[in-house]
């Protein structure tokens, strides 16, 4: 067989939660076995738990700071000794910390772009001699429509985004002289916990953002998760380098 098998193992980073938590549990239900990758170590045990019960894959959660790349290659090995040689990763950790450039402070800026951003490389960096046993391995990271807008909240995060676009443009030549590909998917706006607690605080941002979609709704996890799974499967097996936009057609709109 060419490309690998549905089950080969995927790391899922921030997959407590969110997004994350919506990719690892649409992996599970196609069959992959999932390692969940958080700083909350609660919550990373918890949804493996879950997905292991509801699903019937293995599953294997890890407390890990993303952002310490010391702890990447143990990181690796623990997840080989638990679910075997790993074929997949999505990079769904991430942060946001709304500061316009007057409040912006370094520790901030850096924060966001460590977790966000510089980490990325480095996770796929350690994960590559897994991939290279495992034909048809993929790398999925988590983009955001920010990169298209000027919100001047949120400039941290944006460059943190667009970095992901234009990482994924670069290692997909090094990536695919190895046939492995990476893609981006970037979602709009989605219900999440996050996007909660925003809406509790400026209750007519919700309205807003719905009626500058094309579907007049908000987006839900589920929605980016089945992107990510097609773009981990064998069906998406000559796509590489591209960043699919899911928004409802948020960034179209002129409303």
């Amino acid at each position: 067989m060419l490309y690998q098998s549905p089950l080969t193992p995927v790391v899922v980073t921030g997959a407590a939660q969110g997004i994350g938590r919506a990719c690892a549990e649409a992996l599970a239900e196609a069959g992959r076995a999932i390692a969940i990758w958080d700083l909350n170590e609660s919550g990373a045990r918890s949804a493996a738990e879950d997905l292991k019960k509801e699903y019937g894959v293995a599953t294997f959660s890890l407390a890990l700071d993303t952002t310490d790349t010391a702890a990447l290659g143990s990181a690796v090995e623990a997840t080989k000794r638990a679910l075997g040689s790993i074929g997949g990763l999505v990079h769904a950790a991430g942060i946001s910390i709304e500061e316009s450039l007057g409040d912006l402070t370094e520790e901030n800026w850096d924060k966001v772009q460590s977790v966000n951003l510089r980490s990325y490389p480095f996770i796929v960096k350690a994960l590559m001699e897994e991939f290279s046993h495992n034909a048809g391995s993929s790398v999925v990271g988590i983009a955001s429509i920010n990169t298209d807008f000027g919100n001047g909240n949120t400039p941290a995060y944006s460059v943190s985004k667009a970095g992901i676009i234009s990482l994924t443009k670069s290692l997909a030549h090094t990536l695919g002289e190895k046939a492995i590909r990476i893609n981006a998917v970037s979602p709009g706006y989605i219900q999440t916990a996050m996007s909660d607690q925003a809406f509790e605080r400026f209750p007519e941002l919700k309205e807003k953002l719905v009626g500058s979609t094309f579907l007049h709704r908000m987006g839900r996890p589920s929605e980016i998760a089945s992107t990510v799974r097609f773009l981990l499967s064998n069906e998406a097996s000559y796509i590489t380098g591209q960043t699919i936009v899911i928004d409802g057609g948020a960034t179209l709109s002129q409303f």
